[in-house]
């Protein structure tokens, strides 16, 4: 059984809590004392219903106020597929949480309250899913109860989005017409809209193909760990184990080292206390080489006949993370997979209002914003660019001083 990473977000007051909440009360994912902590809350609809809300609503400050603050992430089966939820806030002042849940989706859940269409804050959300590489997308327009089921209202957002879509660079999309607090076409077809053919929200997700990344061509191993045990039984012995980010490797693959570039064959791969001939991406293993190299950690092995790009200077997508502005003359640490090196930002090439989409030239990077850098690395950094591999594709960026994580980078090819 597989598992499904998604993520829902929408504006503030939109229904993603209640969205999530539905799905999981409908499809009885939730556990008895949940439910009854759910019968004996305080807060309900205005008709008198549980508010399913409640159940993604974890932090104080959001049941007070009503609104998601930081990633809940919830978890729950049905017989066909495993599923993790990231519910993320909607709030500008939150772009660096959504960024935080969309990074290891599968897919997103736009939603949009069918009383108001597409707003700033769907074009905020668009723009992020289309950054971040999500592959699908699932359009819910909620609230179909309060525009009376209307097919009229539901085929004007989705030409609306439609158009959105293109200019974000969206194309794997769904449009589902929902009402999570009334339950309709959540779990269940809905009986009020007999003009939607399409299947419920989480029929959909049952469903819903996940790409998987098995391309040997994509291979990627970064070395966290020289294992040399220097000992009489193991005097000989010399391991790299890691784990494998894309791809696969095969014993007898011909692989280079980089960023060196030296290049060997793999003689063995170790798993526990197996011996596979493949490892797979995701598989924390040792690789052993026919011939004895210089490799460090944070080096990385690939494919000798298909290598990512070598370079110090490298333009990325970046996303602002803290509260102290970003500071060109300032030395950070870049981590990428395993390895770390010194950088500075050596040129904002510009930042994006997320709201409009234009672009902006100013030196101003702050908490939240997002633009196209040029940074410069201390060590030559093996990458991909993030829209052919999102694995290799990505880094952050750290303050030295203070040991946070300040920013998220995504490698990119040449400005557009």
């Amino acid at each position: 059984m597989n598992i499904l990473k998604f993520l829902t977000a929408g504006s503030v007051d939109d229904g993603k809590s209640t969205l999530i909440g539905r799905l999981l009360y409908d499809s009885e994912a939730i556990l008895l004392d949940q439910l009854e902590a759910l019968q004996a809350s305080n807060r309900k609809n205005d008709d008198g219903s549980i508010d399913l809300a409640i159940l993604t609503d974890g932090l104080k400050a959001e049941r007070e106020q009503g609104i998601t603050i930081d990633v809940a992430y919830k978890y729950f089966q049905t017989e066909k597929r495993k599923f993790i939820i990231a519910d993320t806030p909607g709030h500008i002042q939150y772009t660096r949480n959504m960024v935080t849940g969309a990074s290891n989706s599968n897919l997103a859940i736009i939603l949009i309250d069918a009383r108001k269409g597409v707003i700033e804050q769907t074009i905020r959300h668009s723009f992020l899913v289309a950054l971040l590489g999500l592959p699908q997308v699932v359009v819910a327009v909620n609230k179909m109860d309060m525009v009376d089921f209307s097919q009229e209202v539901f085929d004007k957002i989705v030409e609306d989005y439609k158009k959105l879509a293109v200019k974000v660079g969206l194309t794997n999309i769904a449009y589902i017409p929902v009402s999570a607090l009334k339950g309709d076409n959540i779990v269940h077809a809905s009986t009020n809209m007999p003009w939607y053919k399409g299947s419920s929200l989480l029929s959909y997700l049952e469903t819903v193909e996940i790409p998987a990344d098995i391309r040997a061509d994509h291979a990627r191993f970064p070395v966290q760990w020289i294992i040399r045990p220097q000992t009489e039984e193991l005097h000989d012995y010399r391991g790299y184990a890691g784990r494998v980010s894309s791809g696969s490797f095969r014993v007898n693959d011909k692989v280079t080292v980089l960023p060196s570039g030296f290049n060997s064959t793999i003689s063995k791969i170790e798993l526990l206390d197996k011996e596979p001939e493949t490892a797979f991406a995701g598989m924390s293993v040792t690789v052993h080489l026919k011939d004895d190299i210089d490799i460090s950690r944070g080096d990385i092995l690939v494919n000798a006949h298909n290598q990512p790009e070598v370079s110090q200077q490298i333009e990325a997508d970046l996303c602002w993370m803290d509260t102290k502005p970003l500071d060109t003359t300032h030395t950070y640490l870049l981590q990428h997979n395993s390895k770390v090196t010194r950088c500075r930002v050596q040129e904002i090439l510009h930042k994006v209002n997320i709201n409009t989409l234009e672009k902006e030239y100013d030196e101003d990077f702050r908490l939240n914003d997002i633009g196209r850098i040029i940074v410069k690395t201390a060590d030559p950094l093996a990458y991909d660019f993030y829209q052919n591999n999102k694995a290799n594709g990505g880094a952050i960026l750290i303050d030295n001083r203070t040991n946070v994580t300040v920013g998220a980078l995504m490698f990119r090819a040449n400005a557009e």
